[in-house]
């Protein structure tokens, strides 16, 4: 509403300043150029009211839509209206730095190609142009094993035997879906890539598809190895990606069971982007292999974390100098790598006197009438109710309120 009272009003503002001017070319020719010029338009008014007054009341007219659209578009929005009086939408928009480095020069399928991403994760090479679900020209370059390390890689039109699968499509204005077109063969491909810190290949790429597809691509390119992305040396947790979420599951066990010998096993499928999810991490952790439920959780501005998540971070691994035993060192040693496990002696009386300790995690409680209740621990209420949460397979969740007496049985299911 306040951008059609803001248009409206300039609209009329518009018209009324154009009848102005041709009712000044009405009166003379002199009056009608000097009336561009906005001094003499002024003069024009005055000298000439009776002709000049029905332009200058639309003119006025046209203030009072303008000046309702901006009171209402300054309550609503006051940074929208700041950047309109500044006039900042005048100002060039700056594109942010380019996170690969990518040069290549030809065409795909006739046009220019200019991707903006490309990766090479589990043996498939992609190049991408298009921030859109649907790439506006992509290629695909599927490799017969994974590789690790320096990647060498040279396919001749006539070579014969199992050779990478290359994959083109484009997507025209026109169209909703993209074409592509695939070969096994019959084409040339050259790859000379080498690892770069900390998750990038880098190197040259050379591609000729056969005359009919008209693509021939050379230059150099610059890919991710993973799905994690960096930010002045530090993973960046706002990306959504299985990789970034191990990233953060195996801090937080690391951190957790103050060691780093933790081996995670493959997440199962995960829904991204989400805001939270909740996960059950098999994991190996100083060689024993353990089943945890993780809540992980999206913060704005910082990220992917666990929740609860308050352990210190570890100490920095240090090569050892002078092999020789400090008494002093020793306990304290000791007492990080072994973490305490809430487990034992854990009993209901426990539970009411520190419910703090126990906070935020996984219980599981049997009631006199056979009744079992599992999720996380919440605290006490004011009625001296065990408050358990548990997290339904949709969008919902379950909420348990127990009282002591009529527990029968209790049980801590993580240290």
């Amino acid at each position: 509403m306040d951008a059609l009272l803001i248009l409206g009003g300039l609209l009329l503002i518009l018209a009324g300043l154009v009848w102005l001017v041709m009712r000044a070319f009405g009166t003379s020719l002199l009056w009608g150029w000097g009336s561009l010029i906005p001094p003499l338009t002024l003069i024009y008014v005055v000298r000439h009211w009776r002709h000049a007054r029905q332009a200058v009341m639309l003119t006025g007219l046209g203030f009072i839509p303008l000046i309702v659209g901006l009171t209402l578009l300054a309550s609503q929005d006051s940074q929208r209206l700041a950047a309109i009086i500044s006039l900042e939408w005048l100002k060039p928009e700056e594109k942010a730095p380019a996170e690969l480095a990518i040069e290549l020069h030809g065409e795909l399928n006739g046009q220019p190609f200019l991707p903006q991403q490309g990766e090479l994760i589990d043996g498939v090479l992609s190049l991408r142009e298009g921030q859109d679900f649907f790439a506006r020209r992509e290629v695909i370059i599927r490799l017969p094993e994974p590789v690790k390390g320096p990647v060498r890689l040279d396919v001749l039109p006539n070579d014969p035997g199992v050779l990478p699968e290359v994959e083109v499509s484009w997507l025209l204005p026109e169209q909703e879906l993209p074409e592509a077109r695939r070969l096994s063969k019959g084409y040339t491909l050259h790859l000379s890539l080498e690892p770069v810190a900390p998750n990038k290949l880098a190197g040259d790429f050379h591609l000729v598809l056969p005359p009919q597809f008209k693509t021939t691509l050379s230059g150099k390119v610059e890919l991710f190895s993973d799905g994690l992305r960096y930010r002045d040396g530090v993973v960046d947790r706002r990306v959504d990606s299985i990789d970034t979420l191990r990233h953060v599951i195996e801090d937080y066990l690391q951190r957790r069971f103050a060691t780093r010998a933790v081996q995670l096993a493959p997440l199962p499928p995960l829904a991204l982007p989400a805001s939270s999810l909740e996960v059950t991490v098999n994991a190996t952790i100083n060689g024993q292999a353990q089943q945890l439920p993780v809540l992980l959780k999206k913060v704005e501005g910082r990220g992917w974390g666990v929740e609860a998540d308050r352990f210190p971070a570890l100490p920095d691994v240090a090569a050892p100098a002078v092999a020789k035993t400090d008494s002093s060192v020793a306990p304290a040693e000791q007492r990080v790598s072994r973490p305490v496990d809430r487990r034992q002696r854990f009993s209901l009386d426990g539970l009411l006197r520190n419910p703090s300790r126990y906070q935020n995690l996984s219980m599981r409680v049997t009631t006199e009438r056979g009744s079992v209740a599992e999720g996380r621990f919440q605290g006490v209420d004011q009625q001296g109710h065990i408050v358990l949460r548990q997290r339904m397979n949709g969008p919902g969740e379950a909420s348990y309120s127990l009282s002591p007496e009529e527990v029968s049985r209790i049980e801590l299911l993580e240290p």
